[in-house]
């Protein structure tokens, strides 16, 4: 693909500040596996991470369970966990493969300065280390190549960008709440624990690994949204699309019991943004960062491909990635992001 063929011209320099610099991977058909040959110490600081904030018991039996989940439903990416796994010795990287307790904001629409769509995106996830640890990663399937915004060790995809086809990403849906009506709600970690159990019954692919397929078989964005819509996952999700034909966007929204599709310009972050009042929104601000991104994705004067969007309460305390992505043109922008501000130098490709 000419497009990806320009964009290996663009290498990452630090910024004058001198915040390290996003590496950019060239694994194509290698895989992510071929991640940690390079960049195992990145999967290390996340792996210490996790320890600390789930505790090492924790991640060690959710590690065991998710194992046993992903041999039952003859997960496609299992054998690559596995390797993963043997390859950092812990039985965490298949929890961490599977984890899925992170806010985000996203939203589509034309690119009010250029041809094509533009996607703007933040992941928030109050886990150290996951904005210092970021990586680029140059990854190919049968219907081309794209470039994976993940981590050391990660198997699926969470955002990425195809250039001539597509940009996605995906939102953590709100957690559904048990109880209420005549009688009072459960606890949070009730419900935490039901929708796990929901997910571990389930056989259908995790969220992420949809997303892998739909950038390695979907060659357009009619292919990809009809993937997103119709291919059975095993937990509800947001799904945000951006194509690179006019008026390719929209938002997919898997529930329990259903589907909802927006078409774009749309936004949105960690909550259904009609009905679901049994719901709740996962991070913090979700009504009001979906708002906020809804308007961002109409200004006009924001410079296209830039960061100028990016404002609270968009940007927060657990805000660990901050990216602009137009498929049509190829363009991606993306910064990693900490607690306590950037964690690297903001990375351009440009064809």
């Amino acid at each position: 693909m000419p497009l990806m063929d320009d964009l290996r011209k663009i290498e990452p320099t630090a910024s004058p500040a001198g915040l390290p610099a996003i590496p950019v991977v060239e694994l194509r058909a290698a895989g992510p596996v071929a991640l940690l040959e390079t960049h195992a110490d990145y999967a290390a600081l996340l792996l210490s991470s996790a320890r600390r904030r789930y505790t090492g018991a924790f991640c060690s039996l959710g590690g065991r369970l998710s194992r046993r989940w992903l041999d039952r439903s003859q997960n496609p990416f299992g054998q690559e966990i596995e390797a993963v796994a043997a390859r950092l010795g812990t039985a965490a990287a298949h929890f961490l493969n599977l984890s899925y307790e992170w806010g985000c904001s996203t939203g589509a629409g034309p690119d009010p300065a250029g041809r094509g769509n533009r996607m703007l995106r933040t992941l928030d996830w109050p886990l150290d280390g996951v904005g210092r640890a970021l990586v680029a990663a140059r990854q190919s399937g049968p219907k081309g190549e794209y470039v994976n915004l993940t981590w050391p060790g990660f198997i699926g995809v969470i955002q990425a960008m195809a250039p001539g086809r597509f940009a996605a990403a995906i939102n953590q849906a709100p957690m559904r709440r048990r109880g209420g009506g005549r009688g009072p709600l459960l606890p949070l970690a009730v419900d935490w624990a039901a929708n796990r159990w929901q997910v571990w019954t389930h056989r259908g692919l995790p969220p992420a690994h949809l997303l892998r397929q739909v950038f390695e078989r979907c060659a357009n964005f009619r292919a990809a949204r009809a993937m997103l819509a119709e291919t059975p996952i095993c937990a509800p999700a947001i799904f945000t699309l951006s194509g690179a034909g006019a008026g390719e966007s929209c938002v997919i929204e898997r529930r329990h019991d259903g589907i909802a599709i927006r078409d774009g310009p749309t936004a949105a972050a960690n909550h259904w943004l009609a009905g679901a009042a049994s719901h709740t929104p996962r991070g913090a601000s979700s009504h009001e960062r979906q708002a906020l991104m809804r308007a961002r994705v109409a200004e006009a004067h924001r410079p296209p491909g830039e960061l100028a969007w990016l404002a609270p309460p968009l940007l927060n305390q657990d805000t660990r990635l901050a990216m602009t992505a137009n498929a049509a043109c190829g363009g991606l922008v993306v910064q990693g992001w900490e607690r306590d501000g950037a964690a690297t130098a903001t990375l351009r490709l440009a064809a």
